[in-house]
């Protein structure tokens, strides 16, 4: 792997390097039109944001935040919030196992995995309606004005889930002047895309805008099995919109929209050695299985995995543990990544002012489906699925209603505002993922291949042992258990496509908010911005279960007392203790079916804003803020948390008793800034300085097993590693100790120049130490950390790389003297190493990479037409988006397996890929 300091050394040079490029091409137009730098000084002052609740010019807004024009997103080839990446060096948006929960960072923070029940740290408004999750902007967007990426807690205005920023996407409006566009795109992957716009008068009072896209794309990835595609694209979006401005105060905008998607998504490959050295020789067979040593010593050999050679046995090819980037697809026979997602609303804002103020009404109503089956181990062996199914599903019902009056005082010496915040979000999950159905012998080869009984190791024969003399072997090991023990194997050997029938999950959520943010003019270059918001959430939860995981309790009852028995064996204890996990995974039980659990949840906080800024002169603008903001607490939906698979549950009280563990705390944070921007002619600059303190961090992991939700604290006194060792019973921190678990600090420095009108260069540079306490737990209570975490203390964040660079050039000169004017567009993105996930481990991490995109092409006069050729990905940059534990297939450990290279054991490990490199034609055209 690239060390992370020798590749930020060459990140700073290449970056350096580009930029000096850059300039030097500037020079040529620069010169040749000196007359147009007015022109374009104009241009570059007209950013206009509404990032404090008020139409402000960008450079007289003392909060960090990066404005997007619609040129930029339509260059950059952006249809969703992940090309924004590109264009915003402090965010960085990724989806994984399902496009529906995408997920959003920014300066290294963000909701981590796939559970409905965690809000988003960075949330998604589109036309001031705020989406119940930040995936949702993964959608086709339309005809977009501008988009603002607004950096740090806005707790004020943005609401109780925007810990770390907010995206806010602003379409275009309905013009009183008519106009048309539209637009043809052709590309590789037999990439099809259609989209157009109509807008104008109905009336000298009434105006109408209608956009439309239709998408269609092969997939990226290739299922050979099933003879199909995956990560392939097949959607549609409609937004219709009104404009009624019966007088000069009143404006009202109404909005619909909708979109489909019928789309395979999300397949994953494994990682290998050439991707990631710390892989080592996970991914190889252990050959022979067993060392030949006596029993007790019995097992694998140190230098292979017995898991790859359980896998291999049951019909996964070798090949798919050394096929580096390879897009081909390992899948069982009939399984499906296919998904559906409706996604629709209405709003409608008010503007209306009224003479002494302005009032600002936003009504809305929404809904979400996202429906996604999948091969869930992500390999050919079947053990773990979800299937097509109507009755399978994520859904939220949202209303939205938020009113804000705005207005001055004292001669203008106050710039006051007011407004209250009201959401009801309804969200339902269905679910029904069940053990494949090979899931059984899986399991059995997976115990009887990891220890002392590996001489019995046969894949094709029942209990995955050698007939005649294996069980009475498992029997005789056993002792008195040996019965049981033998019994047990049987029942899990037919433990195949059993599990969920339909789990229902439903939570409603009400949510309701009074804020004030006021501006105080002390003086002509001296402000003081002051602004309060108190907020309440409520949640109601309830949940039933339909299982028909039968295995789990029989296991259960012929084992269990064996676990327990002080008279038991090692080996009956260490076998019964596996057979009942692995019988049992996620507390998939048939003890829980037609059982139903509720519980209910209140919280309220204050956040807020405080914020000095001056201007010595006119270009000039200095400031420093303090920010309060939060994200709230919820439930955890997965029934996996309510306890361990070992004991039976007791029955609906003892299921009950247990949903408390389902529970996470709200997230706080405490951030500071100091800042400033420069704008002056054709050159505009902004450096932020920021530091960002979270208390009770929400974080989610996959284990390889179930997925954890923690929250993450610190702890001011030293733990002495306890919080660092494999026991979960160690590292506990007395509460008068408890803090901070998670703090991001850097600086953000970002410029434009536009030297000519037809030439504009941006640069953007982020450095973003974003790294958890030295010391931490779990709860405010001081509780220790689960030691699936034990990797985080002292470590960066997951997807937080500590560098990004970003920069821009576009040139559109023009073409003789006909009207007709070219284009020439490049970005780039430049990231240093991160590890991409949440537990930390090495065979996880990212080497830094660069993405340059591309495009070219020429305009006729006024812009009437279009022909463009493009590229994304231009030099077809190989990474992954996100690295996870392979679920079930964890061999077994020996010493040789151990921190620190392999704090997973011989868990092996799959990968989620980055887009490969896509390229195609546009024709464009309007009137």
């Amino acid at each position: 792997m690239t060390s992370s300091s020798l590749l930020n050394a060459r990140l700073l040079r290449t970056t350096a390097l580009g930029v000096s490029i850059a300039v030097a091409a500037v020079s040529a137009p620069a010169f040749a039109q000196d007359a147009t730098t007015d022109n374009a000084e104009d241009t570059a002052n007209a950013i206009v944001v509404t990032a404090q609740g008020r139409s402000q010019l960008l450079s007289d807004v003392p909060v960090a935040i990066s404005a997007v024009s619609a040129e930029t997103l339509q260059n950059s080839g952006a249809n969703d919030i992940r090309q924004l990446n590109q264009v915003a060096p402090s965010l960085l948006v990724s989806s994984t196992g399902s496009e529906a929960n995408g997920s959003a960072r920014i300066r290294g923070i963000g909701t981590v995995g796939d559970n409905p029940g965690l809000e988003s740290s960075v949330p998604v408004f589109i036309d001031g309606v705020y989406r119940s999750r930040s995936g949702i902007g993964l959608n086709e967007l339309g005809e977009i004005d501008r988009v603002e990426v607004q950096r740090g807690p806005q707790g004020t205005l943005g609401g109780r889930n925007s810990s770390a920023g907010l995206i806010s996407i602003y379409s275009k409006k309905p013009d009183f002047t008519f106009g048309a566009s539209g637009e043809i795109t052709y590309g590789n992957y037999d990439y099809w895309r259609l989209s157009g716009s109509v807008t104008g008068p109905i009336t000298d009072k009434v105006a109408a805008r209608l956009d439309g896209v239709w998408v269609k794309r092969d997939g990226f990835l290739r299922d050979t099995t099933n003879n199909t595609d995956v990560n392939n694209r097949d959607r549609y979006f409609l937004r219709g919109q009104l404009l009624f401005e019966p007088t000069d105060a009143l404006s009202i905008r109404l909005i619909a929209d909708y979109t489909y998607r019928n789309e395979k998504c999300c397949g994953a490959i494994y990682v290998d050695n050439s991707v990631n050295p710390y892989i080592g020789n996970l991914n190889n067979p252990s050959t022979p299985l067993s060392n030949g040593l006596p029993s007790p010593n019995t097992g694998p050999q140190a230098d292979g995995n017995n898991i790859i050679n359980v896998l291999r046995d049951l019909g996964q090819p070798l090949s798919a543990f050394n096929q580096g980037y390879s897009r081909n697809l390992s899948v069982s026979p009939g399984r499906s990544y296919a998904g559906k997602t409706k996604d629709y609303g209405f709003s409608g804002q008010i503007d209306w002012d009224l003479g002494g103020a302005t009032l600002t009404s936003i009504t809305a109503y929404r809904e979400y489906r996202s429906s996604q089956a999948g091969d869930l181990d992500y390999g050919a062996v079947d053990i773990l699925y979800r299937a097509p199914s109507d009755d399978a599903y994520r859904q939220f019902h949202t209303f939205t209603q938020e009113v804000r009056l705005q207005g001055e005082a004292f001669d203008g010496k106050l710039d006051w505002l007011v407004g209250g915040f009201y959401a009801n979000e309804k969200l339902t999950v269905r679910d029904n993922l069940r053990f494949g159905d090979d899931y059984g012998r899986f399991a059995n080869c997976r115990i009887i291949s990891g220890g002392g009984l590996a001489g019995l190791y046969s894949p094709t024969s029942p209990l995955c042992v050698v007939p005649g003399v294996g069980p009475a072997t498992l029997a005789g090991a056993s002792g008195a258990s040996g019965a049981d023990i033998v019994a047990a194997f049987t029942a899990l050997d037919g433990l195949n496509d059993l599990g969920t029938v339909n789990d229902r999950y439903s939570q409603n959520g009400t949510n309701w908010a009074l804020f004030t943010h006021n501006i105080f003019h002390i003086t002509d270059k001296l402000d003081l911005t002051l602004g309060l918001r108190y907020t309440n959430d409520k949640k109601r939860f309830n949940a039933s279960f339909t299982n028909d995981n039968t295995v789990c309790t029989t296991v259960q009852g012929l084992v269990l007392d064996d676990l327990t028995s002080t008279t038991s064996n090692a080996t009956a204890k260490a076998l019964a203790g596996a057979l009942i996990g692995l019988s049992c995974q996620g507390n998939s039980t048939a003890e829980l079916n037609g059982v139903s659990i509720n519980s209910k949840r209140s919280e309220d906080k204050f956040t807020g804003t405080a914020i000095l800024s001056y201007k010595p002169v006119d270009d000039l603008l200095l400031y420093a803020s303090y920010a309060r903001g939060y994200k709230a607490g919820g439930f955890n939906l997965d029934r996996s948390a309510l306890k361990s698979p070992i004991f039976p549950f007791g029955g609906q009280a003892g299921a009950q008793a247990l949903v408390g563990n389902l529970q996470f705390d709200p997230e706080l944070v405490t951030s500071y800034e100091l800042g400033t921007k420069y704008a002056t002619g054709p050159f505009s600059a902004g450096l932020t300085f920021f530091r960002s303190d979270f208390k009770n961090f929400q974080l989610n992991t996959f284990n390889g097993t179930v997925f954890l939700v923690q929250n993450v604290n610190g702890c001011t006194a030293d733990l002495a590693g306890a919080d660092r060792d494999t026991s979960s019973a160690t590292g506990a921190c007395a509460q008068d100790n408890v803090g901070w678990g998670v703090r991001t600090e850097g600086f953000e420095l970002e410029a434009s120049l536009i030297p000519a009108r037809s030439f504009r260069m941006t640069a953007g540079l982020t450095y973003a130490n974003t790294k958890y306490r030295s010391n931490l737990v779990g709860t405010t209570s001081g509780a220790p950390l689960d030691q699936a975490l034990r990797l985080l203390p002292g470590s960066n964040l997951s997807n937080a790389p500590e560098l990004v660079a970003t920069g821009s050039v576009a040139w559109t000169p023009e073409i003789g003297s006909s009207g007709l004017t070219g284009l020439v567009y490049v970005d780039g993105r430049m990231t240093s190493d991160y590890n991409t996930g949440s537990d930390l481990f090495p065979q996880k991490e990212q080497d830094g990479y660069a993405i340059f995109n591309a495009r070219v092409g020429v305009r006729g006069p006024d812009e009437k037409w279009g022909i463009e050729l493009w590229a994304q990905n231009l030099f077809n940059k190989q990474y992954a988006q996100v690295a996870f534990n392979s679920p079930f297939q964890e061999g077994a450990t020996t010493s040789a397996f151990a921190d620190p290279q392999y704090p997973g054991g011989r868990q092996i490990f799959s990968q989620f890929l980055a887009e490969p490199r896509t390229y195609g034609v546009t024709l464009r055209g309007k009137f």
